[in-house]
């Protein structure tokens, strides 16, 4: 198993290839067909174009505030591609690389930060909670749909996000406590990406790693190359594994780094070096699997370019259909949250949609 032959407390991380896209260990690399490897590029590739293409339409003042993805997509789509339809996904708010693999639609995603509730009423067909943004508080969701996946009978696991700041909140500790006793089928995902906010990893915790506080609760916890899809997919399919055949949770850290500002109403300027975000880019996952994939002879330069100008298209037409389909109508805000609206909801719904037919707005 991963976690005893990558022990954290031995300061040991998973890698399966360099900052340069190069394998270290061939016996290491897992076994996935090349048309969803390049599948999995694809979307790395998609996030990014996305991704920038977001911060261009916030700037332009088009969009609310933005989470940007940048420098995370193999943390993301390499652990989102180890599950299956029928498994959970419960995001925390810089998933994007998850949400897509998942099977959420670029369109919701442009919703959600455009503001429209629609973007927050996905398909039944994808099993995933909406964004998250209060911090952690998604762990515990996570845990609670794995308890019932077991209670139920149901051959399901449930993968979870969070960022190394959230590890410091209580709701983190108590779903690994619950997950541990319990012996909840989940794989909780730390995309450790240097900095809560402003607030510097290194003063986020006295741990060595992250992936350790796993040893406190009982249950399996790595430390994994977060810009190595290749190691993030292998680390993720056996937790998930693991967890469908009763083993319990996993605690996975995937050490990463956010390229771009915590959101766009941040400054990361003000709290670290610009030396630091360089040294950072080298290690750029997009670019190592690239390389990977051309000397697999699956992919090429010309390929690329082509697959980003397509992208790049592709998500500005998409925010374009979000951007005319208005704001979110007023009487939606209540209609999602539950299955069928607790009495209270029903009353305040019954009293709005009354004074919006008086001509109220």
């Amino acid at each position: 198993m991963l976690p005893e032959k990558y022990n954290p407390l031995e300061g040991k991380m998973f890698r399966i290839l360099d900052k340069n896209g190069n394998v270290l260990d061939e016996s290491l690399v897992p076994e996935i067909d090349n048309e969803k490897l390049i599948g999995m590029y694809k979307t790395m590739l998609l996030t990014r174009c996305a991704d920038n293409k977001a911060l261009q339409l916030q700037r332009q003042g088009r969009m609310l505030t933005y989470a940007p993805n940048t420098g995370q997509e193999a943390a993301q789509v390499g652990s989102a591609a180890a599950i299956e339809e029928k498994d959970w996904l419960v995001p925390a708010f810089r998933d994007l690389g998850a949400w897509l693999t998942k099977g959420m639609s670029l369109e919701k995603v442009y919703l959600y930060w455009f503001g429209n509730e629609m973007g927050s009423n996905l398909p039944e067909n994808v099993k995933m909670l909406p964004i998250a943004v209060p911090i952690a508080t998604q762990f515990n969701h996570a845990v609670g749909i794995a308890m019932a996946s077991n209670i139920k009978g149901e051959d399901e696991v449930t993968i979870a996000y969070i960022g190394d700041g959230g590890t410091s909140e209580g709701d983190f500790h108590e779903a690994l406590n619950f997950a541990g006793v319990f012996n909840a089928p989940v794989v909780f995902i730390v995309q450790n990406n240097q900095y809560a906010i402003s607030v510097s990893r290194n003063i986020q915790t006295k741990s060595k790693t992250i992936a350790q506080k796993a040893v406190a609760y009982g249950i399996p916890g790595i430390q994994v190359d977060g810009n190595d899809l290749l190691a993030m997919y292998a680390a993720t399919k056996e937790a998930v594994d693991r967890a469908r055949n009763g083993g319990g949770a996993t605690l996975i850290e995937a050490l990463t780094y956010r390229l771009g500002a915590h959101t766009t109403s941040d400054d990361p300027t003000r709290y670290r070096e610009d030396s630091e975000v360089e040294e950072w880019k080298g290690k750029d996952p997009l670019k190592r699997l690239k390389k990977y994939l051309i000397d697999k002879g699956l992919w090429s330069e010309e390929k690329d370019i082509e697959q980003i100008e397509e992208y790049e298209k592709y998500a500005l037409e998409v925010f374009k259909k979000v951007e005319a389909s208005g704001n979110t109508e007023p009487l939606d805000i209540f209609k999602y949250h539950y299955a069928e609206m607790p009495k209270h909801l029903v009353e305040q719904y019954e009293e709005y949609k009354a004074y919006l037919e008086k001509g109220g707005n």
